[in-house]
């Protein structure tokens, strides 16, 4: 397969949801995966924002949903979403885990804090 800039199939995502939400105990709304190094970071209507953050921070160009049946990969530079390679499992968070998430974190008011 052709090597794609800013993905790297072979590396594995980094837990099942957002990286600094979980260290801070936040919660989240939607997730997105590095696809490059598998960095899971909460979307930009999360109130974290932290996919968006790690790109800023490590340049890394590409992400891709972490959600449950969705397979679709977003270009930072080309503001464009396109289908890319499958990447190492797994290949969303668990089923299990409600959306917003993490169960027990997210508070009754959670829509009104959405961006």
């Amino acid at each position: 397969m052709e090597s794609v800039p800013g993905i790297d199939p072979a590396v594995p995502p980094t837990g099942p949801g957002c990286v600094e939400c979980t260290e801070a105990e936040g919660w989240w709304f939607h997730l997105r995966r590095c696809a490059e190094c598998g960095h899971i970071g909460c979307c930009d209507t999360s109130p974290g924002q932290h996919a968006t953050a790690h790109e800023q921070a490590t340049g890394h160009p590409v992400i891709r949903s972490y959600e449950p049946g969705e397979d679709w990969f977003y270009s930072y530079p080309e503001e464009s979403v396109f289908q890319g390679p499958q990447l190492a499992p797994p290949q969303a968070h668990p089923a299990s885990q409600p959306v917003p998430g993490p169960a027990g974190r997210v508070p009754p008011d959670w829509m009104n804090l959405l961006h």
